[in-house]
Parts: structure tokens; sequence; C-alpha cells
């Protein structure tokens, strides 16, 4: 089948795809019942995915096995009592840290040799999305811990999963352009430190691809 030949070689395209496509879907779910749990087969998807990507790297796939199990039960669990705090919170923080592997895992796949490979390419995008759910998971996370970390428009206390998205790309990218601010101490230094880490990756990609251009040009040259 010819998504799977696809799948095998190039997981990180396919991972980046369903990223991108979940961020055009998930408004037409819902916040109903159905629209979770579809949203939930999305992220076990989305993990599924990462996972696999995860294994072309130099980085422990065993790893990568060992968060995503919990974050499938959570997942599932989240599903089904979503307004169960200590259920969300445990799904955030595991979802949290099984991104931030991930993310990890794709650099060192970036990195490992002086071959792009164009998979790799593709790699350099699935980063910065993984990384970007990461910290909006991380997000989740504070305002339960300390409630009203996050304000926006309208009278809601908790901002939705959406909302926390947005506002983890628009400070990754450096845009800024978001209704959704940090108001308290801890959220705002979770921000701070998601704007650094945008601004060091695009640096860090940057970099990377220069290197391995004047390493061509040497080469050509000699």
């Amino acid at each position: 089948m010819e998504w799977f030949r696809s799948l095998r070689r190039t997981p990180s395209a396919v991972l980046l795809a369903v990223q991108l496509g979940g961020i055009l879907i998930y408004p037409f779910l819902g916040a109903n019942g159905l629209g979770r749990a579809l949203f939930g087969v999305l992220g076990v998807l989305v993990l599924a995915l990462a996972v696999y990507a995860v294994r072309a790297t130099p980085a422990l796939s065993w790893v990568s096995v060992l968060l995503g199990v919990p974050v499938v039960v959570l997942t599932v669990l989240e599903s089904v009592q979503p307004d169960v705090d200590g259920i969300v919170l445990a799904s955030a923080v595991t979802h949290a840290a099984f991104y931030y592997y991930t993310a990890y895992a794709l650099i060192r796949y970036m990195f490992h040799d002086n071959v792009v490979t164009r998979d790799e390419i593709y790699a350099t995008g699935a980063t910065f999305t993984v990384v970007a759910w990461a910290f909006a998971y991380l997000y989740v996370a504070i305002q339960i811990i300390w409630p009203g970390s996050f304000t926006g428009v309208g009278e809601i206390d908790d901002r939705t999963w959406i909302e926390l998205l947005h506002l983890s790309i628009a400070n990754l990218t450096g845009v800024g352009l978001t209704d959704v601010l940090p108001v308290r101490q801890h959220a705002r230094s979770v921000v701070m430190l998601s704007q650094i880490v945008g601004m060091l990756y695009i640096a860090l990609v940057t970099a990377r691809i220069m290197t391995l251009l004047a390493a061509r040009a040497a080469r050509r040259a000699g």
C-alpha cells in the first residue's frame, strides 16, 4: 500500500501532516462527548506516528514506548471523564514528557550525520510542531495547578486546548499574535521559556543548514 510505503520512507513527513491536519480538523469536532472521543483517537494516531518516527532515530525507542503506553491510557480516560482534574493533569504531564522526548529524538535524528535526507527535512517541521504540542500540554497542566494562569476573550476560567496550542505556536514562532495571555507568574515563566526555545530552535536549524552548505561547497571546491 502506497501510504504504508510513504510511512516507512518518511515517517516524519506523515507525523507533520497529521499534526497540521489536526489543527484544521479540531474546530469541527466540537466540545461534546463524540468530539472529545474523536480528538482522543486523533491524539493516539499522532502518538503512534511519533513512536514510529522515533524508531528511525538513534534515540532509544523503548523510552518512547514506555512513555507512550500511559499516554494512550490517559487519553482514553480523559475522553471519557474530561471534567476530572486529576486525570486531565496526569494526561497533560505525560503528554508533555512524551512530546519533549520525541522532539529530542528527532533533533538527534537530524544531527546524527552530515547527510540530509528528505525525511530529515520534514523532521525539522515535525520537531517544531511536536515542541508546540509539548508546551500546549504543559500549559494545560499549569492552569489546573494554578487556576486563572491564562486570560483571554470571554469570562472563562480555563482556556481550551486549541487556545493554549495557539498560544504555544504564537510564542515559539516569535509572532506573539494571540488573545490568550499568561497572567500568573508560573505561566509567564513557562511562556518565556517557550519563546527562548523557539528562538534557539530556529537558530539551531539555520546553523545546521549553513554548515552543511559550507561543507558541500568545500567538497566541490576540493
